[in-house]
């Protein structure tokens, strides 16, 4: 899933005061878009995926004048939730009893959000038990990285893929969370893994970019059953508040 990494070195720096509060109203903006989402009643059955982000595109342009995002608009469901960032699986129609996850990138003013969750139409068990998973396993890997001080990429995506094991699922990721910053981001290659929470990523995680800025962090859990019918997504700001 690799996408980019905020080292725009001709920006003025912004305060580090105002760099926190901008990311976490960009979060919350996109928090309430997904929230819009769901009290619309938007994922539904007989859609198809491009149809419900080009919905939602629409959305976040009504309601907070977003016209980029700084990456694809994923809308996954079904057989396609097994498939990482990378895929471009065909479009699919959304059935009535179903497991879906957004994943959107929308920019708020010149500053990115990542946010991703996962909705489940129907009663099928095993599907509400990976959505409601997801926000667990999230938050006990936010907190191995809070009171891991010297904490590394590397070492903290194999924690996520451990606690997702030990819970009974499959990591579906390639990675399990990346950098996030200021927009535009310049295109990163594999000379820079450190910008993820990847294998190989042997940094600290909690250190400043190339322009004095503090690092800061997207952890993402993609989650898998063991027979790799269906799978789900949780993604948002690790380090803060």
């Amino acid at each position: 899933m690799h996408r980019r990494s905020p080292c725009d070195h001709d920006r003025v720096t912004t305060p580090e005061t105002e760099r926190v509060a901008r990311l976490l109203d960009a979060q919350a903006k996109a928090e309430s878009l997904f929230q819009e989402v769901t009290d619309r009643g938007m994922i539904r059955a007989g859609v198809t995926e491009r149809e419900l982000s080009n919905e939602i595109r629409d959305l976040a342009a009504d309601m907070f004048g977003v016209t980029r995002h700084w990456h694809k608009r994923i809308v996954r469901a079904g057989e396609n939730t097994l498939e990482t960032y990378r895929a471009n699986p065909p479009d699919r129609v959304i059935a009535d009893d179903e497991i879906a996850f957004l994943d959107f990138g929308p920019i708020f003013e010149e500053w990115e959000a990542d946010f991703g969750r996962t909705f489940v139409l129907g009663d099928d068990p095993a599907k509400h038990a990976l959505a409601q998973a997801l926000p667990v396993i999230w938050a006990a890997g936010r907190e191995y990285f809070r009171t891991t001080p010297d904490m590394t990429g590397a070492q903290l995506f194999d924690h996520v893929v451990a606690l997702s094991e030990d819970a009974g699922f499959i990591f579906g990721g390639q990675i399990a969370g990346h950098l996030v910053g200021e927009f535009p981001h310049e295109t990163i290659d594999a000379a820079e893994i450190e910008s993820y929470i990847a294998p190989g990523s042997d940094g600290p995680m909690r250190r400043t970019d190339k322009r004095g800025n503090m690092c800061h962090w997207i952890l993402e859990v993609h989650l898998v059953t063991t027979d790799r019918r269906f799978g789900g997504f949780h993604e948002e700001l690790l380090d803060l508040p």
